[in-house]
């Protein structure tokens, strides 16, 4: 029921908006037809309760010589122009008898150039009528305004009474609380009948129960409205209203219409959505995630952009004319709004070209962090302080980005010292045991890794410790070095090996009464020569 209420709004603004033809008076119009204006005064003039001649209206027609086809096309004509809510506004028609449509450059006036471009006044012999091609299409546009045959109740419904109530005859009021009755039980049963149908059709044998009864729902009852609207669409200009309740009438309905899809759109769009997330959690990539919500925002951008279109092209807003105004002022708006522009485009480079995605840990002008989401305007990054920096998209695009995320294996690259005592076979055994926790652990790279005694620092001697990890996350890597380096203790301290660390030795070389502490070189040659081979052929 809340939603009809809108449907209920408009038909009571119909039934108090006041009725009258502000452009009509009672005094006779003479018929010249020398003028666009005077052609489409007559026209209508004698088409009024109180100056209702039929005939003169009819003299308007080009072409048309049974008196009686003519009196019957001009009122169909007249309420072709009911029907569909448009109101002659007199005042907009040219009264030159010379007029020229500069579009065409010929003697022509169309009164509704977009929603009725087939009806149009011509100068013909240095009268205006209406054209030959607008009398050949007046009975196809009446019958596309009264479908299903609903043009019988013009004739059909008036013989109920004529007795006005609230400004209205009492056969359009009884019409109007028929159609207000017909549309709450059409709503009732076809939301119920809709229903299942929007099940059956949102329905997926992978994901059965994805999307949830509310929205299906939802979609159902939007559906019934726009059908019950569309419906009143069809019946209210058989209530032949006063023209300016029924331009009123046709106007809301279609605002309505129009709300009503999008509406409609923005579900189906929710559905789609759920359907999308669930095929992204599959794929490696976490930037098709978050790149739907991005879609989904655009398209929503996309349908609500269309939506005011419509609604301009109800007002009769020239969208051409609006649009070159645009265009004028474009220049002026991109360069007020280029920053804008150029982040949007470095989305658009940072989606297409993925330099990185959600969860990657990156570092680029001196911060380092976790990417947490990239937005159309910017990309939010978590840093190791557990802060938060949000870079414009336009900047990020330009910048040199170190993606870590990205690496097949992480290195790394430490030192292991030795105190200077450590015997050299001790030290083999002990590289041999290093290069043994490296293959044997789970983690580690296999085909590449360097360990070896690599140097002979100021206190102690180092080997060099340099491997990789295969693993995908900084958490992984932590983990693999923390059970690298326990191993290294242990091995340690199975081999007796003693860890270096900075440290300071003083040595005293002599004190009185005692021998001195300075080791004793040999300096003779062929001493020297006879421990250098024997230490050559080992």
């Amino acid at each position: 029921m809340r939603l009809l209420r809108p449907v209920f709004n408009l038909l009571l603004a119909a039934l108090l908006t006041p009725l009258w033809l502000s452009a009509q008076n009672n005094d006779a119009v003479p018929v010249t037809l020398e003028t666009p204006y005077n052609t489409a005064l007559v026209h209508l003039h004698y088409l009024q309760t109180d100056s209702y001649q039929p005939g003169t209206a009819a003299r308007t027609l080009y072409g048309v010589a049974d008196s009686t086809r003519a009196s019957r096309l001009a009122i169909r004509l007249k309420q072709v122009y009911d029907g569909m809510g448009l109101y002659v506004r007199l005042n907009r028609i040219p009264r030159d008898a010379n007029y020229m449509d500069s579009t065409v450059m010929q003697s022509v006036f169309t009164p509704f150039p977009n929603e009725l471009p087939q009806v149009y006044l011509e100068k013909v012999d240095g009268k205006w009528y209406y054209s030959e091609e607008t009398v050949n299409q007046i009975n196809t546009l009446h019958e596309e305004v009264y479908p299903f045959g609903t043009d019988l109740l013009l004739q059909l419904i008036p013989r109920i009474g004529d007795r006005e109530v609230l400004g209205m005859k009492a056969w359009q009021l009884v019409g109007l609380i028929l159609l207000l009755v017909l549309a709450i039980l059409v709503h009732l049963v076809l939301s119920r009948l809709l229903k299942p149908v929007v099940r059956q059709l949102s329905h997926s044998r992978i994901y059965p129960s994805l999307v949830p009864p509310k929205l299906i729902w939802t979609i159902a009852r939007l559906i019934s409205v726009l059908v019950v609207v569309r419906m009143l669409r069809l019946f209210v200009p058989t209530l032949q209203l006063p023209i300016e309740a029924a331009n009123f009438t046709v106007v809301v309905i279609k605002l309505i219409t129009i709300m009503l899809v999008v509406g409609i759109l923005f579900r189906v769009l929710d559905v789609i959505i759920l359907y999308a997330n669930k095929g992204a959690h599959k794929t490696e990539s976490k930037m098709d995630e978050q790149l739907l919500p991005v879609i989904q925002r655009g398209v929503q951008f996309l349908i609500f952009a269309g939506a005011i279109i419509q609604s301009l092209r109800v007002f009769q807003v020239d969208i051409t004319t609006l649009i070159a105004g645009i265009s004028i002022g474009g220049l002026a708006i991109a360069l007020a709004a280029q920053d804008t522009l150029k982040n949007l485009f470095g989305s658009l480079t940072i989606f297409m070209d993925k330099p990185f995605q959600v969860g990657d840990w990156i570092n680029f002008a001196g911060v380092d962090g976790m990417v947490e989401e990239v937005g159309f305007r910017s990309t939010r990054v978590r840093t190791f302080a557990n802060s938060l920096v949000y870079v414009p998209n336009g900047k990020l695009a330009d910048m040199v980005v170190n993606n870590y995320g990205l690496r097949h294996y992480r290195r790394f690259n430490t030192t292991l010292s030795l105190t200077y005592d450590t015997p050299p076979e001790l030290i083999e055994k002990f590289v041999e045991g290093l290069k043994g926790i490296v293959a044997n652990h789970p983690l580690t790279r296999k085909d590449y890794y360097e360990v070896h005694l690599n140097g002979m620092g100021s206190h102690s001697l180092d080997i060099l410790f340099y491997i990789f990890f295969e693993a995908p996350t900084w958490s992984e890597e932590l983990k693999g070095r923390h059970e690298i380096l326990l191993e290294v203790l242990k091995l340690g301290k199975a081999l007796g090996v003693r860890f270096a660390f900075p440290t300071q030795t003083l040595h005293l070389e002599e004190m009185p009464g005692t021998m001195p502490t300075t080791p004793h070189y040999t300096t003779d040659p062929k001493e020297l020569d006879q421990r250098l081979q024997a230490f050559m052929k080992k």
